[in-house]
């Protein structure tokens, strides 16, 4: 029986290479002005690199009388070659945050005829590019779906667009699509249903199985679910269905676990926020301030609530930190909503206020709420509404906007210093927003004043 201890050997051959006393070449990279002397070892170049032997072959006889190797590779930068030589050594590749540098990298190792690191980011690039076309897809669904050669598109293309919550569609037009593309694999079969037999059906289910899933049914209204649902039903697993079907003419049955949330659609025309960019919580908050009671357990699945534009009044990262620019911009301004994206998490808190802000003093409101949610899902989402009227708002000249004793925002000694008091605590709101009551960092805040449509 071998073991590998790979790990210690790479280390081991890092040093060597960092070591100043048992090299027996100079490597001189670059071009002037950016230009470096690196010392290596013949040997290692050698069976690490056909491209570096054949250089070396001519080397062998000044090497054995006992005279420094020396050679230049002017047409490779420093830069690119330590990273080499770090890979050559240890195993190790590291790439940085600059595609073009990453570029080159591959375009030294392929000359020096390093096949591992070729093939390494020649995939590399490929997924990068992948990436960047499934996200220019989900930005601009229309240019894929309303091309002329949309149903050429891989199913993994496919799959890998539908699969995204910030794919840019209504849920009936993926619908619509999805099964477009499942007639163009099929071209025997007619466009109607009501044409096809079981084989059909069969058929069109197999092309589509791995498509199927990734469609939010759920977020389809009841009108798009009879009319553009209900004809391929032979298409969805019989439970599946029968939930729907539940969900659409009961509206007191239970919600089903593990139901996709609609998709992360954006509207500028709704809200232009660098902290927000899903319109469901909108619609959340929107049927809040309208004290639009929920009955149905599926309603925040379905069509949008969206009556209100959402004006921008103040972004910290824009206008400042500071209470005095708050009390500028915010005091005499009603019917706001701020929302404050706190520091290495990935959650938000925010709340309502009804009345104007102004710099002394408390606000009396039996409208105002607070909120948490986290990664943009409302699925995440506490809510939690004013207890102690009289102290709904706190107005001070040191503080932006805080609600109640509960979010705090304040700079201690100076309003026109950034905020440097930032806090939570339960205290005249009905329930805990946070985990737990503690100091918190801004990375931003927005707040909007709200104006019908």
């Amino acid at each position: 029986m071998s073991t590998q201890f790979l790990s210690k050997l790479s280390q081991n051959y890092i040093e060597l290479l960092e070591d100043d006393e048992y090299y027996d070449i100079t490597i001189e990279v670059g071009e002037d002005p950016n230009v470096k002397i690196l010392r290596a070892h013949m040997s290692i170049l050698c069976y690490r690199s056909p491209y570096l032997r054949r250089i070396l072959a001519s080397n062998k006889n000044r090497s054995k009388e006992n005279i420094l190797a020396h050679i230049k590779l002017s047409n490779i930068s420093p830069e690119v070659f330590q990273i080499i030589l770090k890979y050559i050594y240890g195993g190790i590749l590291s790439l940085t945050d600059d595609t073009l540098e990453n570029f080159k990298i591959l375009l030294t190792a392929d000359e020096l005829l390093l096949q591992e690191v070729v093939d390494y980011l020649q995939k590399y690039f490929l997924e990068k590019l992948q990436q960047f076309c499934t996200n220019f897809m989900a930005n601009s669904p229309e240019k894929i779906f309303k091309s002329l050669d949309f149903t050429s598109l891989p199913e993994k293309s496919l799959f890998q667009l539908i699969k995204r919550d910030d794919l840019q569609m209504k849920e009936i037009e993926v619908w619509e699509h999805v099964l477009k593309w499942g007639l163009a694999q099929n071209p025997t079969l007619l466009p109607d249903p009501n044409t096809w037999s079981d084989d059909d059906f069969k058929t069109m289910e197999n092309t589509l199985q791995h498509c199927l899933p990734l469609v939010r049914f759920f977020s389809l209204s009841s009108k798009e679910f009879l009319q553009k649902v209900r004809p391929y039903k032979k298409l969805l697993k019989g439970q599946l269905y029968e939930d729907l079907l539940n969900s659409h003419l009961d509206p007191d049955s239970e919600s089903i676990n593990n139901i996709s949330l609609p998709r992360n659609i954006k509207n500028d025309e709704i809200i232009d926020s660098k902290i927000v960019n899903n319109l469901s919580i909108i619609s959340t908050i929107s049927r809040r301030i309208d004290k639009i009671v929920i009955n149905n357990k599926f309603d925040h699945l379905r069509e949008l609530y969206l009556p209100y534009k959402f004006q921008l009044l103040l972004r910290g990262s824009r206008d400042g930190f500071s209470p005095k620019k708050f009390h500028e911009i915010c005091d005499g301004l009603h019917n706001t909503v701020t929302f404050i994206k706190v520091s290495g998490t990935e959650e938000i808190l925010g709340g309502y206020n009804p009345i104007k802000w102004e710099s002394t003093g408390w606000g009396k409101t039996k409208d105002s709420f607070i909120f948490s949610f986290k990664n943009n899902f409302i699925k995440d989402a506490i809510f939690s509404n004013v207890v102690n009227t009289d102290y709904a708002l706190r107005f001070y000249v040191q503080c932006g906007p805080n609600f109640g004793k509960d979010i705090i925002l304040c700079s201690k000694n100076d309003e026109t210093a950034n905020y440097d008091h930032c806090y939570y605590q339960r205290c005249f709101y009905e329930k805990m927003i946070r985990d737990i009551s503690s100091n918190f960092s801004i990375k931003d805040y927005e707040v909007f004043q709200i104006k019908v449509r």
